[in-house]
């Protein structure tokens, strides 16, 4: 199945406690790169998230965001440690006697005071075990978004292999008519000199300039590449590099046939063999 590297979902759910919303977003990349964005109270989870997303996703950059919000039953009362307060103002009032016109102690900064605010801590088990089970949704949803995108990427790369398939077969039957070109081209360059040609030579250098114009090896391969093409994207097999370096394979017999070219059709049918790989080559950068 081919697998989209771009992809996005987003799930949210409200609980006991509170509202859970991620955010997942995942661009190519040649790895898998999890980069978790966590509020720290629920931090603790990062080792099973980017675990999770381990054993979903193979390859691609991975944002994943997570925000909660605590519902308002569950705000808390605030209570002050009075010995705390006390000790801090006995504090302040000594240096002070060592301080001229020193400003007034602001309630505010009193509060802020390690240890003077105290809250019951809130029990978060609930909590975290409601954010991996909503992750596991929201990795459905991206998994299945990942193979709606793939199953858009194969199509164009059937199109293209088609497409690739059609100038092998144009440039297979132009062969033999370029053949008797490339003979009375030779027959018109060497008639003058028939009478002082070595017997023969004329059938030599016919050979040698079709051994040089024979393409023959690189349509076969261009044909075999094309069937592994086809091949790798109806497997279940991860496919993303294998299917790269396919590309760099057949760029090289499009680079080789173009070389051994004649004549302008054959060139130009080169010209179009790189523009359909070339556009083969972007969409595999998005396959897993």
């Amino acid at each position: 199945m081919v697998l989209s590297m771009t992809s996005f979902a987003r799930r949210e759910c409200t609980t006991d406690v509170g509202t859970l919303r991620w955010e997942l977003r995942s661009v190519n990349h040649r790895y898998l790169d999890v980069s978790p964005r966590i509020p720290d109270d629920l931090r603790q989870l990062e080792p099973k998230v980017r675990e999770m997303i381990g054993k979903r996703l193979n390859r691609g950059k991975v944002e994943c965001s997570l925000r909660y919000q605590l519902d308002a039953k569950q705000t808390q009362d605030f209570a002050i440690d009075q010995t705390v307060v006390l000790r801090l103002a006995n504090a302040t009032q000594e240096v002070t006697t060592f301080l001229p016109n020193p400003a007034p102690l602001n309630v505010l900064d009193v509060l802020r005071w390690p240890g003077v605010l105290q809250t019951e801590e809130v029990d978060l088990k609930p909590l975290l075990e409601s954010a991996m089970s909503l992750l596991e949704e929201a990795l459905d949803d991206m998994v299945a978004s990942r193979a709606r995108e793939g199953e858009k990427l194969k199509k164009l790369i059937e199109t293209r292999c088609d497409a690739i398939d059609e100038i092998v077969v144009r440039v297979r039957e132009l062969m033999p008519n370029l053949r008797k070109k490339l003979r009375t081209k030779l027959e018109e360059r060497l008639g003058e000199l028939m009478n002082e040609l070595e017997p023969g030579r004329l059938e030599q250098e016919i050979v040698i300039q079709a051994q040089k114009m024979d393409v023959d090896e690189e349509l076969d391969r261009l044909v075999g590449h094309v069937i592994e093409v086809r091949r790798v994207i109806n497997s279940h097999e991860p496919m993303g590099r294998r299917l790269d370096f396919l590309m760099q394979e057949l760029n090289r017999e499009a680079n080789t046939l173009g070389s051994k070219s004649v004549d302008g059709d054959v060139t130009k049918a080169c010209v179009d063999l790189k523009v359909l790989i070339e556009q083969i080559r972007e969409q595999v950068q998005n396959i897993e």
